[in-house]
């Protein structure tokens, strides 16, 4: 192994040590012990990238990743294209809106045009004024999710609404103010959010399988919120957040290092079941239907009674 080989490799062993979720729970001295032995001919840094996916298998919580530099400009560093799906709102009659967060990945430039455009269609969605939102994160897998609190904030409502935890238990919350998300205390280049009619009105939130990372902590921002009630499946498992560090070479290594938790502190480390479980093979049974969608309709139907006839929307209870 070259010198340049080795120093990179033990540099980027030494993040995830300090780091990782996992680091008080891997055997570190035999994580170094593989990666030198697997990489022991590298001559250059990009001979040692087998060797770090490896030991990311071991210590990164099955959500770490690493882009090789080719990969950051694909996928970290990508502009919105003519494949960018953005979100989408509509009303559904009866008062209710309906708003759909898909993934999101990639450069400034898209996040501003994600935000931007579920800003307006939620503030459409919202005309004379929803008195019940469902916000669905189905098919969502991820990226980032700030964007998505962006556009869902004003339906969240202001105030602390989450947090990371690191493996010491230091916190690190999630806050919406004016609307707009702040990680830390540190606000985003959003700006802030036109507010809802009904800042309070109920919320259903969707799940799936495919619901993951990003898109987890989304679901869990609605988690302890007054009137809020989640529906169809268990998430895919990884409700934790990623560090993105940027090496030497250009490569990209995504180390998982905190765990989600809601607003009461709970934690979340695994699949997240909603309150009321619809299986996806039932929503397939059905010739046209989506039962999930059908059922948070129903139950918002009921939890927003009165709003919509000249009365102010429903308010959280104490």
């Amino acid at each position: 192994m070259s010198a340049a080989a080795r120093s990179y490799l033990s540099k980027v062993l030494d993040i995830m040590e300090k780091n990782a979720l996992l680091r008080h729970q891997v055997e570190w001295t035999e994580v170094r012990r593989q990666a030198f032995s697997q990489a022991r001919a590298a001559q250059k840094p990009s001979d040692t990238y087998d060797a770090i996916r490896s030991a990311l298998r071991t210590a990164g919580h099955g959500h770490s990743s690493f882009f090789e530099p080719k990969q950051v400009k694909e996928v970290i560093e990508a502009p919105p294209d003519s494949s960018f799906q953005g979100p989408e709102a509509r009303s559904l009659g009866e008062h209710v809106a309906y708003v759909s967060l898909p993934a999101v990945q990639g450069s400034d430039a898209a996040y501003q045009r994600y935000v931007r455009q579920g800003r307006e269609a939620v503030a459409k969605a919202d005309r004379p004024g929803a008195c019940g939102w469902v916000v669905d994160l189905r098919r969502n897998h991820g990226g980032s999710m700030w964007p998505m609190l962006a556009v869902a904030g004003p339906i969240l409502g202001d105030g602390k609404v989450g947090m990371f935890v690191d493996p010491d238990g230091k916190t690190y919350p999630w806050t919406i103010q004016n609307g707009s998300p702040r990680e830390n205390g540190r606000p985003f280049d959003w700006g802030d959010s036109a507010p809802v009619a009904n800042p309070h009105a109920p919320v259903a939130v969707l799940t799936d399988g495919v619901t993951a990372s990003a898109a987890e902590a989304v679901a869990v921002a609605f988690r302890g919120r007054p009137q809020t009630r989640s529906f169809g499946e268990d998430t895919y498992g990884v409700p934790t957040g990623n560090k993105n560090r940027r090496l030497s070479d250009g490569a990209v290594l995504g180390l998982t290092e905190v765990k989600d938790a809601d607003r009461t502190g709970r934690n979340y480390d695994a699949p997240i079941s909603p309150d009321e479980e619809i299986p996806t093979m039932k929503l397939r049974s059905g010739a046209h239907a989506d039962q999930v969608l059908q059922a948070a309709k129903n139950w918002l139907s009921k939890s927003a009674r009165g709003c919509g006839s000249g009365r102010s929307g429903p308010r959280p209870g104490p």
